[in-house]
């Protein structure tokens, strides 16, 4: 048997040689399938259960449900997880907010974990459900104190903010994509997508969600929703969002602070103790805790 290092670098060249054959023959082909990958989701992580107690609730977004638990009374916290994810993956958040007096709100996005796929399909969906999804939970639950927001999760925050009925005071991105354009342009290198087909997939991309892709990039949406106190948590060694990114768009941002991790990854980020203790005193306090490991 084949290893699996050798199986996905022949998987991965012969995508790239159907990709490169649509380019000369088929593009519009080739920007169908392209495009269905894109919306795909990966599967989703292994996270343990929330935390015991709290209360169940559905919302409907987009004719779906969306599904959640909250906990606590007091101002109210959102919690956002990213592309893939779930809600759960946030849960180190809960208990000490709630002890500080705040309600938490966790919820998982359509077609992720309890929640319905929304119109794009099951394991199939993109950021404007998610900031759908978010701006009816905020509807229920009404303004925010703070969001907390992991990797693509920061993209339908501000999104809602910018278009939906979301207000909050405190905005925090952990490990955030930046810019959402990087991904595209990852994901077009790693299928050896041509022209002809990229063009085509961002026009599907633009028709379906009616953004362009450089639409759903942080800075923009970030100036436009104003000087929000910004908390930006992010691993110098994350291979799945940038940290030289989150560098820059904290610095661009007047109302930005930026914490750096070293070793903590993508997702061990959001469990790590000090992480957490460093969002909670900025949630609480506006001031992030000292510098993490």
């Amino acid at each position: 048997m084949a290893s699996s290092a050798f199986q996905k670098s022949t998987i991965v060249r012969l995508i790239r040689g159907l990709y490169g054959a649509c380019e000369v023959v088929a593009p519009g082909l080739g920007a169908k399938l392209a495009a269905r990958m894109w919306f795909t989701l990966p599967q989703p992580p292994r996270t343990p259960p929330p935390p015991e107690g709290g209360e169940p609730f559905e919302v409907e977004s987009l004719r779906a449900k969306v599904r959640g638990r909250y906990w606590g009374d007091g101002p109210v916290v959102y919690l956002m997880h990213g592309w893939g994810g779930l809600g759960a993956q946030l849960a180190p958040y809960v208990d000490p907010l709630v002890r500080r007096g705040y309600r938490v709100v966790m919820f998982d996005a359509p077609a992720h974990g309890a929640s319905d796929p929304g119109p794009s399909g099951p394991r199939s969906s993109h950021g404007v459900e998610f900031g759908k999804a978010l701006d009816a939970v905020a509807a229920r639950f009404g303004p925010a104190h703070a969001v907390i927001a992991h990797s693509m999760g920061a993209v339908p925050v501000l999104l809602t903010l910018k278009y939906g009925w979301l207000s909050t005071e405190r905005l925090v991105f952990l490990a955030p994509m930046s810019r959402f354009s990087t991904q595209f342009d990852a994901f077009a290198r790693l299928l050896g997508l041509g022209p002809r087909i990229r063009r085509r997939v961002e026009a599907i991309t633009e028709q379906r969600v009616g953004i362009p892709v450089a639409g759903f990039d942080l800075l923009p949406l970030a100036e436009e929703a104003g000087p929000i106190p910004t908390l930006m948590v992010h691993d110098r060694g994350d291979r799945q969002t940038s940290y030289l990114e989150s560098a820059a768009l904290a610095a661009a941002l007047p109302a930005a602070e930026l914490v750096s991790t070293d070793g903590l990854g993508h997702r061990r980020l959001l469990r790590d103790r000090s992480v957490v203790e460093s969002v909670v005193a900025f949630v609480v306090d506006g001031d992030a805790a000292e510098a993490v490991a």
